[in-house]
């Protein structure tokens, strides 16, 4: 089974992670899947970790995660942070997959979504 892990920062304000979880549940009803196909995690400040995430996927028999960095830049989190996280897990699991996808930033779709908050 493939799931989505959202890797954001995490935040002091629980309401401001309670946003990143519900907006784990928006992707989820827009992919057509079930809301356990799609979870976030957090590098600081909020539960679950990158790591304990990714270790409860697996051991839930989640054979495959595609993780999307939630950050506009590729500072450190992005480009070391996030990837010792899952070559941690994989050092552990080394049969399962873990796919890491550019940061949100870096997608070619924000251009748009920028371009269409600046429009309206």
């Amino acid at each position: 089974m493939k799931h989505l892990l959202i890797a954001a920062h995490g935040s002091r304000r629980e309401s401001s992670n309670e946003e990143l979880k519900h907006l784990g549940m928006k992707v989820s009803a827009m992919l057509g899947v079930a809301n356990n196909q799609v979870d976030v995690a957090f590098l600081e400040f909020a539960s679950p970790s990158i790591e304990n995430a990714l270790v409860e996927l697996f051991n839930n028999h989640v054979t495959e995660v595609i993780v999307l960095p939630y950050f506009l830049s590729a500072g450190n989190h992005v480009v070391r942070d996030i990837p010792a996280a899952i070559s941690k897990v994989l050092a552990q699991w080394p049969d399962k997959k873990i796919t890491l996808l550019p940061h949100i930033g870096a997608l070619d779709s924000m251009v748009g979504a920028i371009a269409g908050a600046f429009e309206s």
